[in-house]
């Protein structure tokens, strides 16, 4: 695996044994071409991190800082050297279980990135449904920001009252759905008489 573009662009990354299925390079490229300028001088948060490889192409083009959340100590170990090896800043890799780390963050992020292990069987960990089931995610996203989620392309997708779906696209056995807050109307206030 590589970062495709950006400063940082052509360098090799190394990926955990625990992760069984990055993100292929053909897949960031297309969100990254999606995502376009939102990119610079975003604040990211990367869940479910692995190899660090979506917040790392998001600092590489242009991204102020990424905070990179997965629970395997391989994991967070690999992104810190990713980050060293591709000589980008304004990266930090935390070890935690994502639900319990946004139970304490309080940040606020111009995109987040949710690329959890698919689920696939009826009994397997639906890390999505549970992230949106948290109600965590709408206070970190900041106005005006995406929720990007990498699901199987063969999973229907989740629908929640916090986001609004902006975007699914699919490439081969990976989908791509891109949220934002849903736009809340306003009501003009009348004029007193």
């Amino acid at each position: 695996m590589r970062i495709i573009a950006g400063k940082a662009g052509r360098i090799a990354i190394k990926v955990p044994t625990a992760v069984t299925r990055p993100t292929t390079d053909f897949v960031r490229q297309a969100l990254f071409s999606i995502l376009g300028e939102k990119v610079t001088h975003a604040r990211v948060l990367d869940l479910f991190a692995g190899s660090g490889a979506l917040g790392l192409e998001a600092l590489s083009r242009g991204a102020d800082r990424c905070t990179f959340v997965d629970e395997h100590r391989q994991a967070v170990s690999i992104i810190a050297g990713n980050l060293a090896k591709a000589a980008l800043t304004g990266g930090q890799a935390v070890k935690s279980e994502v639900v319990a780390f946004l139970k304490r963050d309080c940040g606020s992020y111009d995109l987040i990135f949710a690329d959890p292990p698919y689920w696939k069987y009826h009994g397997d960990k639906d890390h999505v449904a549970d992230l949106f089931k948290s109600g965590l995610l709408p206070a970190r996203l900041a106005e005006g920001g995406w929720l990007i989620v990498e699901i199987s392309s063969h999973q229907a997708s989740p629908v929640t009252e916090d986001f609004s779906l902006v975007a699914r696209r699919e490439y081969g056995s990976s989908a791509i759905l891109i949220y934002e807050k849903p736009v809340v109307p306003t009501t003009p206030i009348s004029k007193a008489r």
